[in-house]
This record gives C-alpha cells, sequence and structure tokens, in this order.
C-alpha cells in the first residue's frame, strides 16, 4: 500500500524540478487592455480545482474598475444553475500590459498576494482568442469571442502550446452551447478528421 504522502512529496520533487529547468514562458509582446476588455468564452483548459462545480458555458467578462481590471467568471453546474465569481485583476508589466495578476479573495480590499498570475500567451491580432497560462504551466485557458473557434485556430493555438512546453492533452474542451459538445483533449481535438 502506498502512503499517500510520500507519494505526494515524490511528485513535488519531481515537478519541481521539471519547472526548474523549464525555458521562460513568453507572453505577446502587447495588449490593448481597451480591446481585451468584454466577454469571453472559454474553448478549452486545464482543469482548476476552483472550476470543479462547471459543467457547460464557462465564460469571463473583463471590464475597467478604477485602476484594475472588474473579472466576472460564471459557469453553468449540472443542477442547470449559473455559477459566479468576482475578482480583480492588476496589470505587473505596465510595457506590454502582457502580464496580470488576478485574485477572488477580497478582504477590506482585494488580496493580489493571495492571487495568481495571468499572462497572456497568445493573442490574435483582431482579439478574436487569447491564451491566458502561468509560468509553471500548471494553468492554461482557451479564450475566444465567440463559442467556437474553427479548427484551423484550435490547430495554431495547440501547436504554440506545446512549442511553449505545455501538455496540450492536459487541457480539455470547454463544452459551449454553440460550440463543442464533448469534454476532450485538445491534442485529440486537433488530430480528429
Amino acid at each position: 500500500m502506498h502512503n499517500p504522502k510520500i507519494v505526494k512529496w515524490l511528485w513535488s520533487i519531481m515537478f519541481a524540478s521539471c519547472a526548474a529547468t523549464a525555458a521562460p514562458l513568453p507572453t505577446v509582446e502587447q495588449v490593448d487592455l481597451k480591446r481585451y476588455l468584454g466577454k469571453w468564452y472559454e474553448i478549452a483548459s486545464i482543469p482548476q480545482f476552483f472550476q470543479r462545480q462547471c459543467v457547460s458555458d464557462a465564460m469571463a467578462e473583463y471590464a475597467m474598475d478604477g485602476a484594475d481590471i472588474a473579472v466576472t467568471n460564471s459557469c453553468m453546474t449540472e443542477s442547470g444553475e449559473r455559477s459566479v465569481a468576482q475578482g480583480r485583476a492588476r496589470v505587473v508589466d505596465e510595457i506590454s500590459r502582457a502580464k496580470l495578476e488576478v485574485t477572488f479573495v477580497k478582504l477590506f480590499g482585494w488580496l493580489y498576494f493571495l492571487g495568481g498570475d495571468y499572462w497572456v500567451i497568445d493573442l490574435a491580432p483582431d482579439y478574436r482568442y487569447a491564451v491566458v497560462g502561468h509560468p509553471d504551466r500548471t494553468y492554461a485557458w482557451i479564450l475566444a469571442r465567440q463559442t467556437a473557434l474553427s479548427k484551423t485556430d484550435l490547430i495554431a493555438i495547440e501547436s504554440r502550446l506545446r512549442e511553449n512546453g505545455y501538455d496540450t492533452c492536459a487541457l480539455l474542451t470547454t463544452v459551449q452551447t454553440g460550440g463543442l459538445q464533448i469534454r476532450q483533449p485538445l491534442c485529440e481535438v486537433v488530430k480528429a478528421e
């Protein structure tokens, strides 16, 4: 019988050594925040514990709120209700505006030190899609202005994610009304006929 603490410790050591040798994660050169604001539909993501209740129609909406960006994430749950999370984001790289921090913890103000990195690592010139990642490659979201992306776009995005050290089989497609209807690994979606 395996000791769960030892297994977890071994995995953390192996993951830390892999992360330490990974090349730095590049971001896009420039993000025009005014163009980036608005509604985005989740096309695929690496599943995260805070999205465990989501079964379909995940989306994010961004709006300026003073110096910060108001973040509203939502999705449909198995019971048919819409789950909503409110947060804030702030730019941490004023030159490119491609690196932000996001938090969903508010206690006498927004606690960014309890938040996470939100790096724009791929962005269509016309802002029809964006890919958001984390420097350790444990997070990734493919977002789009519409509920679906073309196969051509998905193939190109998947290729760039692989080139940047992501396991694209870890990204699962998001069920969207008017979009994909099956949750499956991105690496398989791009190979399907």
